[in-house]
């Protein structure tokens, strides 16, 4: 007589210890995802509330449309604004009378964006041997240029839901 599970396969009798052992492991199995969903459901609860949002840079004031334009966006005021290599993420595009970039997936929080009209395509910015830069710079919020390029905290914004618009107007010496 063949056996599968708590059900005799040539009379369809019920066996009833096999019944009863499986009856207990389908309740262990529930109690455990009963558990488990208790446990992930308020960390799942919280990521949907931090969520993610896009953030959509548009660079204007251009003096030509030679080489590319350099946008690179920073969660932190290290590397702000010149050090595209410590920026969360950076892309570049060809350069025309306006550029857009966008960012996607970008988790809510505080962020800056600095952008460079990168004219020769050498992939950095040409300064003078006083260190004035020769090539066009911006940051989010285009904050008054001073001595020194601007700090993380002029250019910073929020990222709080769905999707931000930001344009920066290019500077150029």
């Amino acid at each position: 007589m063949l056996r599968i599970g708590y059900i005799h396969c040539s009379t369809g009798i019920v066996d009833r210890r096999a019944y009863q052992q499986h009856d207990r492991k389908m309740k262990k199995t529930v109690s455990a995802l009963l558990l488990l969903g208790a446990i992930s459901g308020p960390a799942q609860a919280q990521e949907t509330a931090t969520g993610c949002g896009t953030i959509r840079v548009t660079v204007g004031n251009l003096r030509n449309t030679q080489g590319l334009v350099g946008v690179a966006l920073f969660d932190t005021k290290k590397g702000f604004p010149d050090k595209p290599d410590k920026a969360l993420e950076g892309r570049s595009v060809t350069a025309g009378e306006q550029c857009v970039v966008v960012f996607t997936n970008v988790p809510y929080g505080t962020y800056a964006v600095s952008a460079l009209h990168d004219e020769n395509g050498n992939g950095k910015m040409d300064k003078t041997f006083i260190g004035i830069p020769r090539e066009g710079f911006g940051t989010s919020n285009n904050p008054k240029i001073r001595r020194g390029p601007p700090s993380f905290t002029e250019s910073a914004f929020n990222l709080e839901n769905g999707e931000l618009a930001l344009k920066i107007d290019m500077n150029y010496f």
